[in-house]
């Protein structure tokens, strides 16, 4: 079974990660969306703040998918991820 969690990545993120589109980080079968951000943003403190706030919440513009659910509506941060599932981050762009 894969022990992977792979975490696809938006454009404007993807300079804040050598430019890949997609991280493939560990998963232990047990882990959440707050421990997938936290693998993929250790040591990234500025990727860090562009995908959530001083409290660690979700930023309003910044969109968390686990194999096409949105965490909104699901457990946010604590929604389960298992080993071969996709984490979409995904940005609203505003504009006008």
């Amino acid at each position: 079974m894969d022990s992977s969690v792979s975490v696809r990545i938006p454009a404007l993120l993807r300079p804040l990660v050598d430019g890949r589109s997609e991280v493939v980080l560990p998963a232990p079968s047990d882990t959440t969306v707050a421990a997938v951000l936290d693998q993929l943003c250790g040591g990234r403190p500025l990727l860090e703040r562009r995908i959530r706030d001083e409290t660690g919440a979700l930023r309003r513009y910044v969109n968390i998918y686990v194999e096409g659910e949105d965490v909104r509506r699901l457990q946010l941060l604590e929604t389960p991820v298992a080993p071969g599932d996709t984490v979409m981050v995904i940005q609203s762009v505003a504009g006008g």
